[in-house]
C-alpha cells in the first residue's frame, strides 16, 4: 500500500508550489525525488499506479480524439520532421559527452541513436496537464499539440512491436474486428446512467482494452487510445470524460512521484542528465518554426511549441529495456530521468506564463508569420454584436437563448472548439470559433463596440485570465463572469465584473421557470 506519509508528502508539495503561483506538478516530482531518496512508500506501487494514470489519460484522449485531424500536414508533418531533425541533433550530442567525458559509462553508436528517437518525443501527460488547468482543452492549439503527441505514440508503439522480445501474437491480427465491438460499447455506455456506473464502465473499458492488447504482446496503451476512439463522437461520451478527469489526474500524480524514485546520478552522469536537459531549449524553437511554415499564426506556433518542451515517458521505457536487454548501463536510466525532470521544471514557468510572454513577444513573432493563415486560423467578423458571449456551452448556450428574445440580432456566441461553433450555427444560433484568451482575438474584436461581454468557460482560472485580458485592453463595458463557489464569486466582484454564481442561484433561475409555467 501506499504510506499516508507520502500522499501527506506530494499533497504539501503541491500546495507549496501551488502558494507560490506554479502548478502542483512540480510539487508531485520535488516530493517523488525527496521519497525516493528517503525510501518512503513501495516504488511498484506507485508505477502500477502511474500505469493506471496513463492508461486513463490515453483512453480520454482518444474519447475526443478526431482521426481525421491527424491527416492535417500541421500534425503529422510537423511530427515526422521534428522527429527527423531532433534525433540526429540528439545523437551526436550523446557521443559527444561520451568521448568528452572519458569517465561516463560508454554507449555505442546504436544505443545512442535509439536513445536519440526516445527523447525525441514529448510527454502526453504533461501536455494535457497544462490544457486541462488553464482551460483550453478544446482549443486549436491544443488539438494540433494532442495530435503530435499521438503520431508520436504511434512512432512509439511501432518501435516497441519491432524491438520486443516477443513478437506480436497471430491473434493481433483479430484486433483489427474492433470496429464490430462499437455498437455493444455505445449501447452499454448509454446503459450505465449518469453515477458511478458511468465511471465504473469507463474504467473497466480502459483498463480490459490495455489489457487485451498486452495479451497479444502489443502497448496497453494503444489500446485504450483506440477503444477510447471507439466511444468517441456521441454525446455521452463527452459525460464520459468529464466523469473521468478527476479520476485520471489522482493516478497521474502517481506518475510525477514514479519519475523521482531513479534516484540521482552521481558524478559526471549527473553533467550528462544536465546537458540532456538543456538540449531540450531547442524543441520549442523547432516546432515553432515548422508550424510557422505550415501557415499558423505565431500564438498558436508558439502555445503548441512550449506545449511540448519537455522529453517524454517514453525514454525511460526505452531505456529499461535497454539495461534490462544489457545494451545500455544502468547508470544511463537514472540519467534520463533527471533529464526529463529537468525539462518538466524548465517548461512549466513557461506554460504557466506563455500569454503574458506571447504579449511580450507577439510583434516581432508576428513577423514570422506567412502571409496567408490556415483557414481556421483567420480573423473572424462579429458584425455589429453588442453582447458577446465567451463559451458557449450549456450556460452560454442559455444565455444566448434568452438574451435572443430581448436583443434580437445583438448577440454573437464565441466557442473555443470549431466543431462546437459549426453545430451551433446549424442549430440557428450565431457563433464563431474563437479563443477567449486569445490577445490576438480580442484585439481585432472592436472592444469599442460591444456593451456587455458575457464570460462562462471551462474553469474558473481562464475566467480570471479573460477578464484580466479585457481590462488590459482598456474594455469600458459591462463583464459578466459565472462563478461556482463563493471565493470565485468575490474575487470576480472584487475585480468589478457582474458575478452569477452557478450553484447558488441555481434554485432562483427553477423557481421563476415553476412561476412561468403555473401562470
Amino acid at each position: 500500500m501506499i504510506e499516508p506519509i507520502l500522499v501527506g508528502l506530494a499533497f504539501v508539495a503541491g500546495l507549496a508550489f501551488r502558494r507560490a503561483g506554479m502548478p502542483p506538478l512540480l510539487g508531485y516530482l520535488s516530493a517523488g525525488f525527496l521519497a525516493g531518496g528517503l525510501q518512503i512508500g513501495d516504488a511498484e506501487v506507485i508505477h502500477t499506479l502511474s500505469e493506471v494514470g496513463i492508461i486513463l489519460l490515453l483512453f480520454t484522449i482518444g474519447l475526443k480524439l478526431n482521426i481525421r485531424e491527424l491527416l492535417a500536414p500541421q500534425i503529422w508533418a510537423t511530427a515526422s520532421l521534428h522527429t527527423a531533425i531532433v534525433v540526429p541533433l540528439t545523437a551526436g550530442m550523446l557521443l559527444g559527452l561520451v568521448w568528452l567525458m572519458p569517465s561516463v559509462e560508454a554507449i555505442d553508436t546504436s544505443v545512442a541513436w535509439m536513445l536519440a528517437f526516445a527523447l525525441s518525443f514529448s510527454s502526453t501527460v504533461f501536455a494535457v496537464k497544462i490544457f486541462d488547468e488553464r482551460g483550453e482543452g478544446a482549443a486549436l492549439h491544443a488539438k494540433i499539440a494532442i495530435g503530435i503527441l499521438v503520431v508520436q505514440d504511434i512512432f512509439a508503439v511501432t518501435y516497441l512491436v519491432f524491438s520486443a522480445e516477443q513478437a506480436p501474437s497471430p491473434w493481433a491480427f483479430a484486433l483489427l474486428a474492433l470496429p464490430l465491438l462499437r455498437p455493444l460499447l455505445v449501447f452499454l455506455l448509454k446503459q450505465a446512467g449518469h453515477g458511478e456506473l458511468l465511471i465504473l464502465f469507463g474504467i473497466a473499458v480502459a483498463l480490459g482494452s490495455a489489457e487485451l492488447f498486452e495479451m497479444v504482446h502489443l502497448e496497453g496503451g494503444l489500446g485504450a487510445l483506440l477503444f477510447g476512439v471507439l466511444l468517441s463522437n456521441i454525446s455521452k461520451s463527452v459525460e464520459l470524460y468529464k466523469g473521468l478527469i478527476n479520476f485520471k489526474d489522482i493516478f497521474l500524480t502517481a506518475f510525477f512521484l514514479s519519475i523521482g524514485y531513479a534516484g540521482l546520478p552521481s558524478g559526471e552522469m549527473l553533467l550528462v542528465a544536465l546537458a540532456i536537459g538543456g538540449l531540450i531549449l531547442l524543441r520549442p524553437l523547432i516546432y515553432f518554426t515548422l508550424l510557422v511554415m505550415f501557415r499558423l499564426r505565431a500564438r498558436t506556433s508558439l502555445l503548441v511549441g512550449l506545449s511540448l518542451f519537455n522529453y517524454s515517458e517514453f525514454g525511460l521505457i526505452v531505456a529499461a529495456m535497454a539495461v534490462k536487454g544489457g545494451q545500455l548501463p544502468a547508470a544511463w536510466l537514472t540519467t534520463l530521468a533527471v533529464a526529463m525532470a529537468l525539462s518538466l521544471f524548465i517548461a512549466v514557468p513557461f506554460n504557466t506564463h506563455v500569454h503574458s510572454l506571447y504579449a511580450r513577444l507577439a510583434t516581432r513573432l508576428q513577423k514570422m508569420e506567412r502571409s496567408e493563415l490556415l483557414l481556421q486560423e483567420r480573423p473572424v467578423d462579429l458584425g455589429d454584436a453588442e453582447i458577446l458571449i465567451f463559451g458557449m456551452g450549456r450556460i452560454g448556450s442559455g444565455a444566448y437563448d434568452y438574451l435572443s428574445q430581448h436583443y434580437p440580432n445583438k448577440i454573437i456566441g464565441v466557442e473555443e472548439s470549431a466543431d462546437k461553433a459549426l453545430k451551433l450555427r446549424l442549430a440557428g444560433r450565431l457563433c464563431v470559433p474563437g479563443d477567449a484568451s486569445d490577445r490576438d482575438f480580442l484585439e481585432r474584436a472592436d472592444l469599442h463596440r460591444r456593451k456587455t461581454v458575457l464570460v462562462s468557460l471551462t474553469n474558473h482560472a481562464e475566467n480570471v485570465d479573460v477578464v484580466k485580458l479585457l481590462q488590459q485592453l482598456n474594455y469600458q463595458g459591462r463583464i459578466a463572469v459565472v462563478s461556482r463557489f463563493p471565493d470565485q464569486h468575490e474575487e470576480l466582484t472584487r475585480m468589478g465584473c457582474i458575478t452569477f454564481n452557478l450553484y447558488a442561484e441555481a434554485g432562483h433561475g427553477f423557481a421563476e421557470r415553476v412561476m412561468e409555467e403555473l401562470v
